[in-house]
């Protein structure tokens, strides 16, 4: 009996075209389907270079050419993630779901665009198109590239592919996963990227005086780890409601106490301090899960998972959390991904390019 959707990965020790094309084949025969209506495939980055034959010979496994995706930092599935092996992981589509080419004005409620990029496509024009987005930017270990994305079984010179799964509806949450160090506080002066004082103390001294002894004590603090939370909305709930965006720390400036952060903020913005933390990040995947179960409002039939590849294994010692955590919820849902440069989900009404993050869309297939 055909399940609709199902995945497959498959992975070896040169980046050969035959990976996509025994993922696609596996996919096809978990769902019980000959032929796909559309296919989900995401490839590891030693494919970036010159990807076109492992296109084709995914086209041809599942007998159709609507063949979208990219390539990632790694790729996963519900059965296990990949990131050091060259690899293919793909998800099928049939009886009534599609893979279909979105305008704004046709995207009904309760659908998501799939969003994929690389770091040059991921323009303001096209994040503020208003449709609610899920994807990722296409990435690499070191972030250098070359990148591809591609749509219809061809890469696209824009940089970018988009895609609505029809058939189904979709609820989306997103993982900051950081621990708050502070409440938001107004932002009272601030100097292009610098944010001199919040509330009446410089921005600094607020940050160090709210560090954990451990940290605050160490010869140099480490801003890798810290990050400030601009929120979005009421102040008081914007934090448990995961309505912020989060700012790269990009220097602690000691002669005037300020912070530059890698976006600018604006005066009277409220602003927390945060540092990522792996318990912080799991608290707040499981908080993610049930949000978007209780969203969906219906088991799902199938996920995607899109992880900042400084979050996925690398940041939890070897496992995928994140993923561990959504099978232990869903066992057997077929999942796919890949570890991207920058997550892409809705937030307070828009869509944002996250970082250090997880995007979650649970998808529910409709009832013909």
């Amino acid at each position: 009996m055909s399940r609709s959707v199902a995945t497959g990965i498959s992975y070896g020790a040169q980046a050969v075209p035959d990976h996509a094309e025994r993922a696609v084949a596996a996919a096809l025969e978990r769902a019980g389907l000959t032929t796909a209506n559309g296919v989900l495939l995401f490839l590891t980055p030693h494919y970036a270079g010159r990807p076109e034959a492992a296109l084709r010979a995914a086209a041809r496994a599942a007998g159709c050419l609507q063949i979208v995706g990219c390539t990632g930092a790694g790729v996963l599935t519900e059965q296990e993630w990949l990131l050091d092996s060259p690899g293919a992981a793909a998800m099928v589509f049939g009886d009534a779901l599609q893979l279909a080419l979105p305008e704004v004005q046709d995207v009904q409620e309760g659908q998501a665009v799939l969003s994929l990029c690389t770091p040059a496509g991921a323009t303001a024009e096209w994040f503020d198109r208003p449709v609610p987005r899920i994807g990722a930017v296409s990435g690499d270990i070191f972030g250098q590239g070359p990148f591809r994305v591609w749509s219809g079984c061809r890469i696209v010179d824009g940089g970018r592919a988009e895609a609505v799964i029809s058939g189904c509806r979709a609820a989306i949450w997103t993982s900051q996963g950081v621990r708050a160090l502070t409440s938001p506080i107004e932002i009272a002066e601030v100097h292009g990227y610098d944010v001199l004082r919040l509330g009446h103390y410089p921005a600094l001294n607020v940050l160090v005086q709210a560090l954990p002894v451990g940290v605050r004590e160490l010869d140099h603090i480490p801003l890798h780890l810290i990050m400030g939370g601009v929120t979005y909305g009421d102040p008081h709930t914007a934090i448990r409601d995961g309505r912020f965006r989060l700012d790269h720390i990009v220097s602690a400036n000691l002669n005037d106490q300020s912070i530059t952060l890698s976006h600018p903020p604006a005066r009277g913005e409220r602003l927390f301090w945060a540092m990522r933390d792996t318990l912080a990040a799991e608290r707040d995947m499981l908080l993610t899960i049930d949000r978007a179960r209780t969203l969906l409002a219906a088991p799902p039939d199938f996920a995607l998972l899109f992880p900042c590849m400084g979050r996925g294994p690398n940041f939890y010692g070897n496992r995928d959390r994140d993923l561990d955590l959504l099978r232990g919820h869903f066992p057997d849902l077929p999942i796919i991904g890949f570890y991207g440069n920058g997550e892409i989900g809705p937030v307070d009404g828009g869509n944002h390019l996250y970082q250090y993050s997880t995007v979650l869309g649970l998808f529910r297939v409709q009832s013909a």
